[in-house]
C-alpha cells in the first residue's frame, strides 16, 4: 500500500499540513536571520543559515504532525465546554 487513502490521489491532509508548517518554519527562520543581519550584523553565513533553516523547518513539520491530533482534541473539548480535562 502506498499510504494513500483508498480512491484518493495525493498526500494525506495531515502530512500536507505538516509539510506546509515545515515550509513556514523554514522561511520564517530565514526572514529572522536576514532581518538580524540587516539591523545588527550577520550571525552566520548564508550556507549555515540555510542548513539551520532546514533543521528548523523539519522540527516545525515534525512538531505539527505530532501535536495536531492533541490540539484538535483540545479544541473540540474547549468548544463543547468540557472542563473535565484541565492542563
Amino acid at each position: 500500500m502506498s499510504g494513500y487513502p483508498a480512491g484518493k490521489m495525493g498526500p494525506d491532509p495531515r502530512v500536507k499540513s505538516a509539510a506546509l508548517w515545515g515550509v513556514v518554519g523554514c522561511l520564517s527562520f530565514l526572514v529572522l536571520v536576514q532581518g538580524y543581519a540587516l539591523l545588527v550584523e550577520p550571525l552566520v553565513t548564508i550556507t549555515r543559515a540555510l542548513g539551520l533553516a532546514v533543521l528548523v523547518g523539519f522540527g516545525a513539520g515534525t512538531g505539527a504532525y505530532l501535536l495536531e491530533p492533541r490540539l484538535a482534541a483540545w479544541a473540540v473539548d474547549r468548544g463543547t465546554g468540557n472542563e473535565s480535562r484541565k492542563g
